[in-house]
């Protein structure tokens, strides 16, 4: 691969191969259950083959393809084990690694970005890429003044990519369906498209990584490397050692992956609370575990680090306090408080009217790790969820189609069911109550959103 596949009519064959290829393999698995193969191990095939295809094109074209890949994996934990077993590693490689961009590509960006004397700025320079994501890699070197140091360069051609990709993928996103069963891809696609042009720009990023480095300079938790240099195309920030977090997916000890479950949560509810930004890409490739480097075996003494800081969400007043109150009143079982919030947000469109005990029914299940002091996030609970809300046929699902998600909760929304996924991958018990507690606005009585009675939907 020269360079980052950019013309669009090659990018979308490439894209439009996905679903015909699964139509292909399903083809072939039938002429296979005719040769006499059992069902069972026919779809296995077919479903590695088409977890192999998806994460080469994914991977291959990076951009929005590589985008969307990285954003579903973290969903991975919600399917049934018997579609999720192929998709694991596939999608999962996704979050840390991706075939890389030639090494004159990533010269020739360093030259016309930092001038053509850049190796004087580098005491060292790696060529090959330490991690590679859906717009740019990221190469280790040693700042001129003996910092370690992560360099990311963008891919030429990235934004157009992106937007070609993300284009392409929304117009056959039904075709995606099999791929991650239970999933509807389209509206998923549509706000990764709306984030792009903030993406690209390294200047935005630089600033929110700064303002959370600031932040959590001091904190015992949470470690967010500082920003060295940045220029349009080239980030360059302090190197971050650590484990990866998907590493402690995949083979974690119990107490390590409650560790970082903890740290997880805490850092998606303080972050907001402290910065007024909330950190929008929370897949594990942007996540490091740092052992107290004292002990590396005193779990409690591990601290996060938080890596990626090209998509946030701007809140200056922190988490909306409408879900703080709305989530402690349905703890409390006040199905018409609720709705009344529900209802004034937008989460319930004018000249629609629902049932609030219905609504509250439908709200419960999926709140309960806030209710209990202790709450263990697992594969069989998210997948319970998953499929209570994708049964056509259950009260749920036909309820959830009438509620509304105001576009100003798109972003919390996607990164709420991305961390989910995440804890839910960890199979991590956290006390989510305690982070409610400390850092949601209006979970605690004594707030000012409180509704007023609401006769007229009571």
């Amino acid at each position: 691969m020269s360079d980052l596949p950019r013309k669009a009519v090659t990018r979308t064959v490439k894209l439009a191969a996905l679903p015909l290829g699964f139509a292909g393999r399903a083809t072939w698995g039938l002429g296979k259950r005719i040769g006499g193969k059992s069902a069972e191990i026919v779809a296995r095939e077919v479903q590695q083959r088409t977890a192999d295809q998806l994460f080469r094109v994914l991977g291959e074209l990076k951009g929005g393809a590589m985008k969307l890949g990285q954003a579903l994996s973290v969903f991975e934990a919600a399917l049934p084990e018997e579609m999720a077993g192929p998709y694991r590693a596939a999608l999962t490689k996704l979050q840390e690694a991706a075939p890389p961009m030639p090494t004159r590509t990533v010269h020739s960006v360093l030259e016309a970005r930092l001038g053509e004397e850049w190796r004087e700025l580098f005491l060292e320079f790696r060529d090959k890429p330490s991690a590679a994501a859906s717009i740019g890699q990221v190469h280790r070197a040693v700042w001129h003044d003996g910092r370690q140091v992560a360099v990311k360069v963008q891919y030429p051609g990235a934004g157009e990519a992106l937007l070609s990709d993300l284009t392409q993928l929304s117009r056959f996103a039904r075709m995606l369906g099999p791929l991650v069963p239970g999933m509807d891809i389209k509206p998923l696609i549509t706000e990764l498209r709306d984030r792009v042009a903030e993406e690209l720009d390294y200047g935005l990023e630089a600033e929110a990584q700064r303002a959370h480095a600031e932040v959590f300079a001091d904190d015992p938790d949470v470690v967010v490397p500082g920003v060295v240099h940045q220029c349009d195309q080239v980030l360059v920030t302090e190197w971050l050692d650590g484990i990866p977090l998907a590493e402690i997916i995949a083979d974690g000890t119990a107490e390590q992956r409650d560790r970082a479950g903890q740290l997880l949560a805490g850092f998606l509810f303080s972050g907001p609370a402290r910065t007024g930004l909330l950190h929008a890409d929370p897949h594990p490739g942007n996540f490091r575990l740092l052992p107290d480097g004292d002990d590396e075996e005193d779990v409690a003494g591990w601290r996060l680090g938080v890596l990626d800081f090209g998509t946030v969400d701007r809140l200056p007043g922190g988490l909306p306090e409408t879900i703080g109150v709305s989530l402690r009143l349905a703890l409390e079982g006040d199905s018409a408080g609720v709705y009344a919030l529900l209802r004034e947000e937008g989460f319930v469109k004018e000249g629609i009217d629902l049932d609030p005990d219905a609504v509250l029914e439908y709200l419960l299940p999926i709140i309960e790790p806030a209710e209990a002091d202790e709450f263990t996030f697992s594969r069989e609970w998210i997948r319970g969820q998953a499929a209570r809300l994708a049964d056509m046929r259950s009260p749920a699902h036909q309820l959830g189609k009438q509620l509304n998600l105001p576009p100003s909760y798109l972003l919390i929304h996607r990164v709420t069911l991305s961390t989910i996924g995440v804890l839910c991958q960890l199979n991590a018990t956290v006390r989510m109550r305690d982070e409610l507690e400390a850092w949601l606005p209006g979970f605690l009585p004594g707030g000012d959103a409180d509704p007023a009675p609401v006769e007229a939907h009571a």
